[in-house]
């Protein structure tokens, strides 16, 4: 029922909004409008937005609550005591205090918009007050550290996601990454909060027990793809076939550079829309994430054709023709990978797999293989990356990376590799035969080598 409602939205949107101008010759132009402009845009963009954007940013800056005001102070002061300056703190987040909280988000592997979710504000102010209380021990901290202030978020952060300080510097630790708590920006939901947990003081008798649910972190692909980008970047570039030899990483480095693609695809399809702002079609690409939660979930149980088959049934019963549907999973498969919301990301791969965009398919292996979004499960992953490596081993449908000419064999041998199993097709070295199975022939005139 909620899909229903959103796609009479949209449908009935691309019947009434004739205005809309779209700058597009790749055919995308019904599938744009078709899927993304839904009624909530509309209404809001037919009321004077030219004239009133201006009024409302100006009314807000006057009427900023004293309380605002003073936690914005507080963000300003953090930020400016971890080395990302803003200047004077006075309470009025502009384009430098924006600035630096893009920095510090890139700093810490979160994603990098310049507003702070609940989790990262809460970890910034209180990491500055923690380190004010600490004295002499945090300016000991401070020295021993090369990175300075700076070092403490680290510090602060691990303890509190209970990395131990042994391993904050191996690729395993800090793969993990704060939890989107609570953002409606970037589209996420605490979903660990919804799970009952023994200890609580009200319980529901039919609540199913959860013994993981402590400690249970969402990890971030921005933050995961930050750290990938670092040791890619340190090894000099990226894994090819001749020298492969961590098929993890490998997946990793092509994932992140997937994504990468996607984003920049997306960010391309919505500079061709006229009339609506980045943020109004990222509210829109949020309605993805509920409506395509069961299929995302399905990707850890089910096999890729009863998935495929429960999407079908999806795109069949919403109303929307295959090329709306494309043209909007390509926006939404961008916006979901920027704010980090992995069931609006992977929710949009399904549906372009769907379609027929079959070279998608390789985000979903990525997905699995990783534990990103998904459970982690390379027996599961496999079928999707060999049919993304079918749609862009020859080159005509390679999607990302169009100019690395080994990427699809590469993918699919470091997949086979980290699964444990023989890639199709390649030559299986064959078993050294016995000594004692080899022929003995007796030659005339030959000296034995044992007398």
């Amino acid at each position: 029922m909620i899909f229903k409602s959103i796609s009479t939205a949209f449908v009935a949107t691309a019947m009434v909004v004739t205005p809309l101008e779209v700058h597009a010759g790749d055919g995308l132009v019904g599938g744009i409008v078709g899927g993304i402009i839904g009624g909530v845009i509309v209404n809001e963009a037919n009321k004077n937005r030219r004239t009133t954007t201006r009024r409302t940013t100006k009314y807000k800056r006057s009427t900023i609550s004293s309380s605002q005001r003073a936690a914005n102070r507080e963000v300003q002061v953090a930020l400016n005591y971890f080395g990302f300056p803003v200047g004077t703190p006075d309470g009025a987040i502009g384009p430098k205090s924006r600035g630096a909280i893009s920095q510090y988000q890139a700093h810490m592997g979160f994603a990098t918009n310049g507003n702070l979710n609940d989790w990262e504000r809460d970890l910034l102010v209180q990491s500055y007050y923690r380190a004010q209380a600490g004295g002499a021990l945090t300016a000991q901290q401070i020295a021993s550290d090369p990175r300075g202030p700076k070092g403490l978020l680290y510090t602060y952060r691990d303890e509190r996601l209970g990395i131990g300080a042994a391993a904050g510097g191996q690729m395993a630790a800090a793969s993990q990454a704060a939890p989107q708590l609570g953002v409606a920006a970037a589209g996420t939901t605490a979903v660990a909060a919804a799970v009952p947990q023994f200890g609580a003081e009200v319980a529901s008798e039919n609540a199913l027990p959860s013994f993981m649910a402590q400690g249970v972190t969402q990890v971030s692909l921005a933050s995961h793809c930050n750290k990938i980008s670092l040791v890619t970047n340190s090894n000099g570039g990226f894994v090819t076939q001749a020298t492969l030899q961590d098929p993890a990483f490998a997946l990793s480095e092509q994932f992140c550079l997937a994504r990468t693609y996607a984003i920049a695809q997306g960010e391309e399809l919505v500079s061709k829309v006229s009339g609506f702002t980045p943020q109004q079609i990222s509210q829109q690409c949020e309605g993805f994430g509920p409506v395509m939660q069961e299929h995302v979930a399905a990707l850890s149980l089910k096999s890729r054709e009863e998935v495929m088959q429960g999407v079908s049934g999806f795109v069949l019963g919403s109303g929307m023709s295959p090329a709306q549907l494309a043209g909007t999973a390509k926006i939404c498969l961008g916006v979901g990978y920027v704010t980090d919301n992995m069931d609006v990301a992977i929710g949009s791969a399904l549906i372009l797999t769907t379609v027929g965009e079959a070279a998608y398919a390789e985000l979903i292996g990525h997905h699995l293989a990783s534990g990103i979004g998904a459970a982690q499960r390379m027996d599961l992953s496999l079928p999707w990356f060999d049919q993304g490596y079918l749609a862009g081993s020859d080159g005509t449908s390679q999607v990302f990376a169009p100019g690395m000419a080994d990427r699809a064999p590469l993918i699919r041998a470091a997949a086979y590799t980290a699964a444990g199993r023989n890639v199709p097709g390649a030559a299986t070295p064959s078993a050294p035969v016995p000594a004692a199975t080899l022929p003995a022939f007796v030659v005339p005139g030959a000296t034995s080598a044992n007398p």
